[in-house]
């Protein structure tokens, strides 16, 4: 997903590309900027053409397509031109609503309770509650993301966003949309996930993995990633962090909250997405829409070079994939994606 852009420096890029991939057991979208034109060289020996992949779908979503969500029913999407959050039918691959919302949504959306989660950046700064069931907005909460290329959540009982850059994450009640509870992170994190009983947050102005207890809010653990980690993902028993700064992937054993595994995957720079689906984990960004690394082996197999990319899911027998600049959504057939 992409809102802006930063700066890094090519010549930490250029000397991790002389590194392989390495795998160890442990014990066991900014301002705009140069980033955005990093080279993403990425795997050479495992790229074949984006243009090889044939979509069963690609559906108009607006001026620009990001923040992907799959729910039981449904595909979600954010746009701009017009600013709303788009349902996509997975039986037809048709638009069936298009809510409104008062700005852009400038961070990956959230399903529970019976509601899209959507936080708006901008003017009208805000956390946008949309019923699921009628397609329409059921509310507003006045907390603002801490910045754009955040995330949202949802555990079991609650939501969860990152309110500042200071690093407050906050617990929200889906029965009364109240905060009940503040916590402090490490500041420059952004991007929340649940997994397993778990939040886990990015520190993408540093290269940390936060995991907080989703019952009691505390802290327990911190974890050392790559460089600016920012989207991420869980699957196969494992975190996976997207790593702006390197373009690699760092894996996380979630029990032992330990790195197994780093990545090489050169594709560095803001903006991007990650996601878990048919023993998978599949990054994208500009430039290199799609990259599959095996769960198992944290090997990369194959890596689609060319134009789109920026958000994706996995859901319904399919990669649901963005093409942010061109406004699509792209649904790419699971078939397709496991040829060899």
């Amino acid at each position: 997903m992409i809102t802006g852009r930063g700066k890094a420096l090519l010549t930490k890029f250029e000397f991790v590309l002389l590194l392989t991939v390495i795998v160890g057991t442990g014990a066991a979208a900014q301002s705009a900027g140069s980033q955005a034109n990093i080279p993403k060289p990425g795997i050479k020996d495992a790229q074949v053409p984006f243009a090889s992949l044939k979509p069963t779908a690609s559906i108009q979503i607006g001026g620009t397509a990001d923040w992907v969500l799959v729910t039981d029913d449904a595909v979600w999407v954010a746009s701009t031109k017009p600013y709303a959050v788009v349902r996509i039918d997975p039986k037809t691959d048709k638009i069936v609503a298009k809510i409104r919302v008062p700005g852009e949504v400038c961070s990956g959306l959230a399903s529970g309770f019976g509601s899209i989660w959507a936080p708006i950046c901008g003017r009208h700064a805000g956390l946008i509650r949309i019923d699921a069931a009628a397609n329409r907005i059921s509310g507003k909460i006045p907390i603002a993301l801490a910045g754009p290329e955040g995330g949202i959540t949802a555990s079991d009982d609650s939501v969860w966003m990152v309110t500042d850059k200071n690093g407050t994450l906050v617990r929200i009640s889906p029965s009364t949309n109240s905060l009940p509870q503040r916590i402090s992170i490490l500041a420059g994190s952004y991007n929340p996930i649940f997994s397993n009983g778990f939040i886990w947050i990015t520190c993408a102005e540093g290269s940390t993995l936060t995991a907080v207890d989703a019952s009691s809010g505390a802290v327990v653990d911190t974890v050392q990633v790559g460089p600016n980690p920012r989207f991420l993902t869980s699957g196969g028993g494992s975190i996976w962090t997207l790593n702006q700064g390197d373009g690699t992937v760092t894996r996380v054993d979630e029990k032992s909250r330990e790195v197994i595994a780093t990545i090489l995957v050169g594709i560095p720079g803001v903006g991007g997405d990650i996601a878990y689906g048919l023993g998978s984990v599949w990054p994208t960004v500009l430039g290199m829409p799609l990259t599959q690394i095996d769960a198992t082996t944290s090997k990369v197999l194959k890596q689609w070079a060319g134009q789109g990319g920026d958000s994706v899911r996995y859901g319904f027998h399919s990669i649901w994939l963005t093409d942010y600049k061109k406004g699509l959504l792209l649904r790419i057939p699971e078939e397709q994606l496991m040829k060899r």
